[in-house]
C-alpha cells in the first residue's frame, strides 16, 4: 500500500470560495478515479505559523496506481485550479 500525503498553503487573500471549490473537487475524485483506495481531505483548524491550509491523505495499491491517478484528467483539473492560488504544495509518498 502506498500512502500519498499532500499539504497546501494558499496565498494570502485567496478567497474562501476558491479553496472550497478545490476542496470539493478533491472530495469528488474517489468516485471518479478507481485507483484511489482511500481518500481524506481536510482544512487546518489550528492556524499556527507552521500550519498548512489543506491536507490530503490517500492510499493506492502501489506506485503505478498513484502515477495513473496523478495523470488522470479529473485530478489534473483540480491541480489546474490549485496551482494559481497555492503558495506552496508539498507531498510525501511512503509505503505502509
Amino acid at each position: 500500500m502506498l500512502k500519498h500525503v499532500v499539504f497546501f498553503k494558499f496565498k494570502k487573500g485567496t478567497p474562501d470560495g476558491s479553496i472550497a471549490e478545490i476542496e470539493k473537487g478533491l472530495k469528488g475524485l474517489p468516485s471518479i478515479i478507481a485507483e484511489i483506495k482511500s481518500f481524506e481531505v481536510g482544512r487546518d483548524v489550528v492556524h499556527s505559523e507552521r500550519s498548512y491550509d489543506l491536507a490530503i491523505i490517500s492510499s493506492f495499491d502501489d506506485l503505478e496506481a498513484m502515477k495513473r491517478y496523478q495523470v488522470h484528467p479529473a485530478h489534473q483539473a483540480v491541480v489546474a485550479k490549485s496551482k494559481p492560488v497555492a503558495e506552496s504544495i508539498v507531498a510525501v509518498d511512503f509505503e505502509s
